[in-house]
């Protein structure tokens, strides 16, 4: 016996705003506009980086169904449980977004103009669920293989702090050079992109 339908379960109200999410229009990363908040976002590649071709292959033609990145920005001071006080929104997603359109630039073979968004202002409560929800359905390769897109400059190297399999696969990013060699080359990590994406399809929310 299936149980009743609540609008109130957490995952109803996840796909509520992933919809919404999707929903949006496909822009330039990152986005020309200025806007207040923070959210969530999808970022899209259509390029000819030839590892990432079944992918590209699923967003030409304004489908957008394959995002290479999920992620979220979420307020100032959210990680360490502090709210922001009323009437005083940061950018919080815009500032995220425009720090990726900079390490895509700043990548020796990658070209930003390959790289479009989505992108959602969420009320702070919903944002960690809807993220959630999209990486399971999607499995986004930056997020799940190619991990270190949304790395940040560490500022002083910390011990055992090695180059992410992003950084190995996408060199270019000036403040990855005080960090050690990653124990992956960037043939073994072809490699891995390879086999996952054997197995792998678009997800549809």
């Amino acid at each position: 016996m299936s149980s009743p339908f609540n609008p109130l379960d957490k995952t109803v109200l996840a796909r509520t705003v992933a919809k919404a999410l999707l929903e949006k229009p496909c822009g330039v990363l990152p986005p020309t506009d200025t806007f207040p908040g923070a959210g969530i976002y999808a970022i899209y590649y259509t390029g000819v980086f030839p590892s990432y071709a079944k992918i590209a292959a699923l967003n030409r033609g304004q489908k957008f169904l394959a995002p290479i990145y999920v992620g979220k920005a979420i307020p100032e001071g959210g990680r360490k449980g502090k709210s922001r006080q009323k009437g005083t929104p940061g950018r919080e997603l815009l500032s995220r977004l425009g720090e990726h359109a900079e390490s895509i630039e700043q990548a020796k073979n990658l070209e930003l103009s390959d790289f479009t968004c989505r992108y959602l202002v969420v009320e702070d409560i919903w944002i960690p669920l809807a993220e959630r929800l999209l990486l399971q359905t999607y499995l986004p390769l930056w997020n799940r293989i190619v991990d270190g897109f949304g790395n940040h400059d560490p500022g002083v190297r910390r011990r055992h702090q090695h180059r992410s399999a992003w950084d190995v696969l996408h060199p270019g990013r000036t403040w990855v050079e005080k960090l050690g060699a990653s124990n992956k080359t960037p043939q073994q990590i072809n490699g891995e992109i390879g086999k996952f994406l054997a197995g792998w399809q678009a997800g549809q929310i």
